[in-house]
């Protein structure tokens, strides 16, 4: 009997190619810092793991984790801070090198970079021949490790890279199956909410949220989940949109005095970038596929795409705009132009649908503009005081409430380290205290007899608490309590048993009755500390 072979659905992605380069932005940072690629490497931001070479993993440095724990881990670490010009300045020599082999290269992030594969495979003599011949021209041309990945859609062909796979044509659902759903969260894809919510329904693994019908994945989830969904059964990102940019969407603005700086392109770009999504949303659509192209003052031509995920936002096409100048007035020398750029062209090669760029609702449409204006403000806070002069806060995971909040500086990403799924021995359940105390304040618990509480090696306390006293101040009734939760995630920390607790005190007069988080450490005399506050 013969097996029909599988069947295209209409709105199949285009067979891709990915080409990543493992642990981009730590490759990057030892090459630019000059330290051997033997040695561990880890990239910073805002004190946090934001990616390591697996010289580091293996010594148990992981992203997310604190700047003093991935230290008291691998104390030989070399700290490199995060910098997103410096990874897209060296990745341009790898996109060179692709380029040099096939036509209609995509750079999607630096580290990451997509081609279509059908015309390039004929050529070669195949897909296995295309990428070894890859292989061995990255390998040469830049000096860098890379894995290679053939798949229908970006979606699949990134997963097969990490893989080192070659998906048969029409197996990509089937390749899917079994991957972990937390593969949905990509960078810049924002799912970390959906993933979280879809593990807790009992949806672990891409086939079987593939297998929900889309109709209840619409109504249950929203546009955002629909799109998940469709990434889930090897489809394509969205049904594909008929309808043809008009060609005045394109910008192209020319520069007098030229441009020979990045922080100057850095500066022109904002504006670019604001104009060319206005030009877009006013026809309704917004850009997923952005080519920048650049003139010389000796007429050479330059020219790159990017490829997004999600509709790209001003700020986002600001930035691709200052990587791609990166990549190429920071080339190596004999890579770089001879001359500034003249003319500088914004190109929408791919569009869809702009709904998500729609004002929210209850907004009724002033608050865009409002937070325009703050941000123009966060700037020029930014400039006088520098970076760290302005920051935002996150919330992350963690044990204790001021351990969960971390500031990151207006403008750097502001997304969780952590992977929803991580456990936290010991952390507080919900709700956490209104007012954390930066500083600790002491105080004693005492029982019935007046005696001091603590806790037991059973991490059990030796009493009910029925007294509180705080900084030595008169003792307040406590009137209910819930805990203790043992602190005994940190096994490398010697000393004695500690954990947290919920004191409920008593009213005093007319005030209702406040509850409190106070922290105790050892059993003969302990040692309590109030930490937070509750509403």
């Amino acid at each position: 009997m013969t097996v029909p072979s599988p069947r295209s659905t209409p709105d199949a992605p285009a067979r891709m190619l990915v080409l990543w380069c493992p642990d981009w932005p730590a490759v990057a940072a030892a090459a630019v810092g000059g330290v051997d690629a033997a040695l561990p490497v880890g990239v910073f931001s805002a004190n946090r793991v934001v990616a390591c070479n697996a010289v580091a993993r293996r010594s148990g440095v992981r992203r997310g984790m604190r700047r003093r724990d991935a230290q008291s881990n691998c104390p030989e670490l070399a700290v490199f801070p995060a910098d997103d010009g410096r990874d897209a300045r060296l990745f341009e020599a790898v996109a060179r090198a692709v380029e040099g082999l096939v036509v209609g290269v995509e750079v999607v992030r630096p580290g990451l970079v997509a081609v279509p594969v059908d015309g390039a495979a004929g050529y070669f003599g195949g897909e296995h021949a295309l990428v070894e011949r890859l292989l061995d021209e990255v390998a040469a041309a830049a000096g860098v490790e890379c894995q290679v990945g053939v798949a229908e859609g970006l979606f699949a062909a990134t997963l097969a890279a990490r893989c080192g796979e070659l998906v048969p044509a029409g197996r990509v659902a089937e390749f899917l199956a079994p991957l972990p759903v937390t593969e949905l969260d990509q960078p810049g894809a924002d799912r970390a909410e959906l993933v979280d919510l879809l593990r807790r329904l009992g949806l672990k693994t891409l086939g079987a949220f593939a297998d929900l019908p889309e109709r209840d994945v619409a109504n249950r989830f929203g546009a955002a989940g629909l799109l998940a969904h469709r990434l889930a059964r090897g489809r394509s990102e969205r049904p594909p949109l008929r309808r043809r940019p008009p060609p005045e969407l394109a910008l192209a603005e020319e520069f007098d005095p030229v441009v020979e700086r990045v922080d100057v392109a850095a500066f022109l770009a904002k504006g670019l970038a604001t104009r060319f999504c206005a030009a877009l949303a006013g026809h309704g659509l917004a850009c997923t596929r952005l080519g920048i192209y650049a003139v010389t003052e000796e007429g050479e031509h330059l020219g790159r795409a990017w490829r997004c995920a999600e509709p790209l936002t001003p700020a986002g096409v600001a930035d691709r705009v200052r990587w791609q100048f990166e990549g190429w007035l920071r080339a190596a020398p004999g890579q770089r132009p001879t001359s500034g750029v003249v003319r500088l062209r914004l190109e929408p090669e791919e569009v869809v649908e702009g709904r998500s760029l729609q004002l929210d609702l209850w907004r009724n449409g002033g608050s865009d503009e409002a937070d325009e204006r703050a941000a123009r403000a966060f700037v020029r806070v930014q400039g006088l005081l520098g970076p760290e002069g302005v920051l935002t806060p996150v919330l992350d995971g963690g044990r204790d409430p001021a351990g969960r909040v971390w500031l990151v500086p207006w403008g750097d990403p502001r997304e969780r380290t952590t992977p929803p799924d991580a456990t936290w021995p010991g952390r507080l359940p919900s709700p956490s205290p209104a007012t954390v105390l930066d500083r600790p304040v002491p105080a004693q618990v005492f029982d019935d007899g007046g005696r001091a509480v603590g806790i037991t090696a059973r991490d059990q306390l030796t009493a009910p608490p029925r007294r509180l006293t705080i900084a030595g101040g008169a003792g307040r009734e406590v009137v209910g309590w819930a805990g203790p939760w043992p602190l005994t995630g940190d096994r490398r920390r010697p000393g004695p048993r500690r954990a947290r607790l919920q004191l409920v005190l008593a009213g005093e007069g007319d005030e209702p009755p406040e509850a409190v988080l106070v922290h105790c450490a050892g059993t003969e005399n302990p040692l309590w500390t109030v930490e937070g506050v509750y509403d």
